[in-house]
């Protein structure tokens, strides 16, 4: 990695894309209004970005649609399709740290993740569904003499994709990868926070052979365009990422429009198992401290409620300070910083509430705008701070006395996005990895699955597809059944 002057001097070099990209152009909003782009490290302007509006949302469906009907990427060879994603990875590869660098100015995050996190896994995520694209095979149902039933794969068609502000460009990889894989055009909406790296990727992919029409970046805000996408009645299908309060919105204007597909992946309030046979305390520890706080706890998938068995409660602390020890907070451009801003001063406020309301906070707790230091509180199952969702850097502990106590506790939840279970007796764990409601658990460790493993969760957490793996390109695509009667005579048909 470069030094903090280094990075900085990077910083003063860019000029970011600030304009709407829609049929391979940038123009500004219709409207003509923009809002400012804002670093949440230093209060600090960095652009002012075009504040798109439904007029543009319809121009970007309109040559969204005529892309996708005169099949100019829907109905590329797969192989080709493959090529044009394949040369953007090469492209994101040769200009990443161009990305990191935006990525960290525009979320506060801190370039340390940029440089060897999201920007390296959303190239890989990209390339893994560009690989994907030739080898994703239809099917042909079991056959009498007198039929043959294929089952093939096709796109959907224009699809909506409107992504959070915590992960702006791995979340858009994780879109796009598989939406443009599977043939569809895109509208896509990045948060109205963190739309710089958004619009430099649209650049990219043009650059790389995206055919116009077929990627189509609005920012904007949430009532400007992520409720006119919502609402279109010629979208196809829309997938979200973001709060559970906005995603559920997405279904009423589903219902209100055309009854669109819609996918969300929303909130959580995940819980970490710790049982007294957990082995090893310091791994699990640190697995904790990298689950809770990774990302200054913006991760829906965060560890947020350690439920513990009392009788490692306080060797199992004591380690998690320690290792807390190790999370620098400050400046997101030093590579040496493992904890930057959060993304913005109404977020910031909102973290600092829940710290005020904490009864006994055990670890961290100190606030200096726009920086919340990791922070551990004690808590109760039923307290505010274990049943909502903070997103930011506080985990609560919660003790209990007995596996099905912590199981129990473990459930009594609206969300049900991600848990993980340390214990060193393997029928425990694979009981209680089937007994959590939860869409990915992990055993004796923290983590998500990689890209090779459908990610998605449960209840309020969200519904109606999967990212990663394979199982994302269902989303974007409708199963037909082709029906071939062999038979000589129509009236000797077998129905």
């Amino acid at each position: 990695m470069l030094t903090r002057e280094e990075y900085r001097a990077i910083a003063d070099s860019l000029t970011p894309a600030t304009t709407a990209f829609i049929d391979g152009a940038f123009r500004p909003a219709i409207s003509g209004k923009t809002f400012a782009s804002v670093n949440p490290a230093t209060g600090v302007p960095l652009a002012e970005i075009a504040a798109c509006g439904p007029e543009d949302v319809d121009l970007a469906v309109q040559k969204a649609r005529e892309a996708f009907e005169d099949g100019r990427w829907s109905r590329l060879h797969p192989s080709a399709r493959k090529d044009v994603l394949i040369r953007l990875c090469k492209l994101m590869t040769r200009n990443a740290r161009e990305l990191a660098v935006l990525e960290s100015l525009d979320s506060g995050k801190t370039i340390y993740d940029c440089e060897t996190v999201d920007i390296p896994e959303a190239i890989h995520c990209i390339k893994w569904h560009a690989e994907a694209i030739d080898k994703i095979y239809d099917a042909v149902a079991p056959a009498s003499d007198d039929h043959i039933a294929l089952v093939v794969r096709e796109p959907v068609g224009v699809v909506g994709l409107v992504l959070p502000w915590n992960f702006p460009l791995l979340m858009m990889a994780w879109k796009i990868g598989p939406a443009l894989a599977s043939g569809c055009s895109v509208v896509l909406k990045p948060a109205e926070e963190t739309s710089l790296t958004a619009l430099r990727l649209a650049e990219l992919a043009m650059e790389a052979g995206v055919p116009r029409g077929v990627l189509n970046v609005l920012p904007g805000l949430g009532a400007d365009v992520g409720e006119p996408i919502g609402r279109h009645m010629d979208i196809d299908m829309v997938s979200f990422t973001g709060s559970t309060v906005t995603g559920m919105k997405f279904l009423s204007y589903a219902a209100e429009s055309n009854a669109k597909e819609v996918v969300l992946e929303m909130g959580g309030k995940n819980p970490c198992i710790v049982m007294d046979d957990a082995e090893n305390l310091d791994v699990v520890a640190q697995h904790i401290v990298n689950g809770g706080f990774w990302n200054m706890g913006e991760n829906c998938s965060a560890i947020s409620r350690l439920i513990v068995h009392e009788a490692v409660r306080e060797p199992l602390l004591a380690r998690i300070e320690a290792h807390m020890r190790h999370l620098p907070v400050g400046d997101p451009l030093d590579p040496e910083t493992r904890q930057g801003a959060l993304v913005s001063a109404a977020h910031f406020e909102k973290v600092c509430g829940y710290v005020e309301k904490a009864g006994e906070i055990l670890v961290g707790g100190s606030v200096d705008k726009p920086f919340v230091s990791p922070t551990v509180v004690a808590t109760t199952s039923d307290n505010m701070l274990a049943r909502d969702e903070i997103f930011g850097p506080v985990l609560s502990v919660i003790s209990v006395r007995s596996f099905d106590e912590a199981i129990s506790v473990a459930n009594d939840t609206a969300y049900g996005l991600c848990a993980a279970l340390f214990t060193g007796n393997a029928k425990r764990a694979l009981r209680g990895a089937r007994m959590l409601r939860a869409g990915t658990v992990t055993v004796n460790s923290y983590g998500e699955g990689d890209i090779s493993t459908p990610f998605g969760g449960l209840k309020m957490s969200g519904f109606g597809g999967r990212d990663n793996g394979v199982h994302a390109h269902d989303q974007y695509t409708h199963l037909k059944t082709i029906w071939l009667d062999l038979t000589d005579d129509a009236e000797e048909a077998v129905e």
